[in-house]
């Protein structure tokens, strides 16, 4: 796979009917009963996609989702069938290498009107809530916290799936909004994912501070959907240089958000422009967490190297 950024601003694929762009993720109709998920370069933050893309992101993306969703299919069955260009004839010569190491080919569900997050650690928004309420979406927390504490144990902070920027739901709301059977099963699913990806990350040296999943359902069946666990979707830390009381480095996207806190920018589009170094930053940590969790780099990728 070559360095090309692909921001997959141009929607038609042949042989494949386009249906909907998220921040990240192009999603396209292949037939009744599946779906596929083209992951681009794009990065995002507060919910509003910067213009520059970060090369192998998608790959990094489409890399690590596979490898969690292999690793916890004995927890909850997922919608992934294959992330190989080879599973679709359809795709032309130069399609298939364009989308190399970035599709998944999944089963059509219908998503839970839910984003269920799970915290370990103080950090971010929550942070923020447990100074103004000592709670996250109305579960109170012990006093004496600090900013990065680890919590007494992981709990679920659910948010809505709204298209500009996600709002915090009580379990109470959740469960309003999904049902109190699937809210249920989806709580126990994400909070035994969370155990899963925090037991295996742990022995790369990494701490799961948070992450969200998201989950739907074919017929009566809950799936989990999307990703899971990826650093778009997670806030991962260095064990070793964790302590209470400060913000540790990350191996995810929290460089991107720390650069744009210091912009004179509303958090609205359009947004401010990277530096070149900036996004060097993003693609060094994707490209470093996507070898500590698979074992190796995208083809074509290489750690030392800035973006290019």
């Amino acid at each position: 796979m070559n360095a090309e950024i692909y921001l997959g601003r141009e929607r038609h694929i042949p042989g494949l009917t386009w249906l909907a762009t998220g921040k990240v993720r192009d999603i396209y109709a292949v037939d009744e009963r599946r779906l596929l998920f083209v992951t681009s370069d794009r990065v995002s933050a507060f919910d509003v996609v910067m213009d520059e893309g970060v090369p192998f992101k998608g790959a990094v993306l489409t890399a690590i989702a596979a490898h969690w969703f292999e690793a916890t299919r004995d927890i909850l069955p997922n919608h992934l069938i294959s992330t190989s260009v080879d599973a679709l004839p359809q795709l032309d010569a130069r399609w298939r290498e364009r989308l190399r190491g970035r599709v998944m080919l999944v089963e059509r569900a219908v998503p839970t009107t839910v984003e269920w997050v799970v915290r370990g650690y103080l950090a971010g928004s929550g942070w923020k809530d447990y100074q103004r309420e000592q709670a996250i979406c109305g579960v109170a927390l012990p006093s004496g916290l600090q900013l990065a504490s680890r919590l007494p144990e992981p709990i679920l902070t659910p948010t809505t799936k709204d298209t500009h920027h996600d709002l915090p739901l009580s379990a109470d709301q959740a469960r309003a909004r999904v049902g109190a059977e699937v809210f249920e099963r989806a709580r126990r699913a994400a909070l035994a994912l969370f155990a899963r990806g925090s037991s295996l990350l742990e022995k790369h040296g990494i701490l799961l501070a948070d992450t969200k999943f998201e989950f739907g359902l074919r017929g009566d069946e809950l799936l989990l959907i999307d990703e899971a666990l990826t650093p778009d979707s997670s806030r991962f830390w260095p064990a070793a240089k964790w302590r209470p009381g400060a913000n540790p480095p990350s191996l995810d996207k929290q460089g991107l958000r720390d650069w744009l806190e210091k912009q004179p920018w509303n958090k609205e589009p359009p947004p401010p422009k990277l530096p070149a170094e900036v996004v060097a930053d993003i693609q060094k940590r994707y490209l470093e967490i996507c070898r500590l969790i698979t074992g190796r780099l995208p083809e074509g990728a290489h750690l030392e190297g800035a973006a290019r």
